[in-house]
């Protein structure tokens, strides 16, 4: 059992930024997220690009957005369990909650915060026949430890960001890789996509396009796939197949926990700390929905912001919170370390 002041639901820039704001308060947090590492979207969908409505940042990319949020969190040391779904909710006599995971392992929280961007992501799965009986034996929605993929065959499927840059990535790691997209045409970064170009060309990379992989082979274990290449079959040798198609967002077990839901969204009490129906457990960012909604980052950063103050109160009833300016008070981190303005020196002028 894993116990916490708060529990957050969701390891997108929200869920991040929420652990920053418990922290000055002095309240603990820790994440859960169905995403292999952090950042939720930024990460999984586009880390290469740009975003411009982040205040104090003309430009900063998705990826590094990410980094600056876990860098800034790191003094008050939240813990992680990535590649887990939160399954149930169950509200306890003293109205704190244990939230499960799809894998069993149970959280204790005084205060739940669901941060989950547009809910908890599930890959996009090719239409191949038998595609379930290969899972975990060979085809992989996700790439968790590269090293897995050592001196191995893999074939990647994709056309976006991801399957360019784990087509590069995996060239140094893997014996064999293949890119294969159904278009002569990418849709990733431009640099990626040169990348690619580049490996391709000194033979790291090989490149099959426009084409499709129709078919899956092996007894116990993929041993090769099948693609379609201008009407043409033809099999392919591998020891990995990675169709990276993007993420379907779901609710997911969510919807079941009698949370009040309006067009697959949280409903909210914006009005004062964006609470649901259920007393202590709030939902902050995309997830939520109430009147004047605006799907933004930094409302997201807002909306944690008062939510903590509110998680405050319920975790110390009747303790009144005296807020200060980090420009005065510093900041004092779980770890030990301490960030503070340098103090102004009082000296005469002789």
């Amino acid at each position: 059992m894993i116990k916490t002041d708060i529990l957050i639901i969701g390891a997108g820039p929200t869920g991040l930024f929420t652990v920053f704001e418990a922290g000055l308060l002095k309240l603990n947090c820790h994440i859960l997220d169905s995403l292999p590492q952090p950042g939720g979207q930024l990460s999984e969908l586009y880390p290469k690009k740009p975003i411009y409505d982040i205040p104090g940042f003309p430009e900063v990319l998705a990826g590094d957005l990410v980094n600056n949020l876990m860098e800034q969190i790191k003094q008050f040391e939240p813990g992680f369990t990535l590649g887990e779904r939160a399954e149930t909710l169950e509200k306890q006599e003293d109205g704190s909650f244990i939230v499960t995971s799809n894998k069993g392992k149970k959280f204790h929280a005084s205060v739940v915060a669901i941060a989950g961007g547009l809910g908890s992501f599930e890959p996009r799965k090719p239409l191949i026949q038998d595609v379930e009986f290969y899972e975990n034996k060979g085809v992989k929605y996700f790439i968790k430890n590269p090293e897995k993929f050592r001196n191995k065959r893999v074939v990647i499927a994709g056309g976006g960001d991801s399957a360019l840059d784990w087509s590069v990535f995996l060239s140094n790691v893997a014996s064999e890789v293949t890119l294969i997209h159904r278009r002569n045409e990418f849709r990733g970064a431009l640099d990626s996509v040169e990348k690619v170009q580049e490996l391709k060309t000194a033979g790291k990379i090989k490149l099959i396009t426009p084409a499709e992989v129709i078919g899956l082979n092996g007894a116990e274990h993929l041993e090769s796939i099948v693609i379609e290449e201008n009407g043409a079959h033809r099999t392919i040798p591998t020891d990995y197949f990675i169709p990276l198609f993007g993420l379907t967002p779901k609710l997911g077990p969510i919807a079941n926990w009698g949370l009040e839901i309006e067009k697959n969204a949280i409903k909210v009490n914006n009005a004062l700390d964006y609470q649901t129906n259920i007393p202590g457990v709030f939902a902050i960012g995309d997830v939520n929905t109430y009147p004047g909604k605006l799907k933004l980052i930094l409302c997201g950063f807002h909306e944690a912001t008062l939510m903590c103050q509110a998680a405050y109160q319920i975790i110390n009833p009747g303790k009144k919170y005296l807020m200060k300016y980090t420009t005065v008070s510093g900041i004092d981190g779980f770890d030990g370390s301490r960030k503070e303005a340098p103090k102004a020196v009082v000296k005469a002028i002789d």
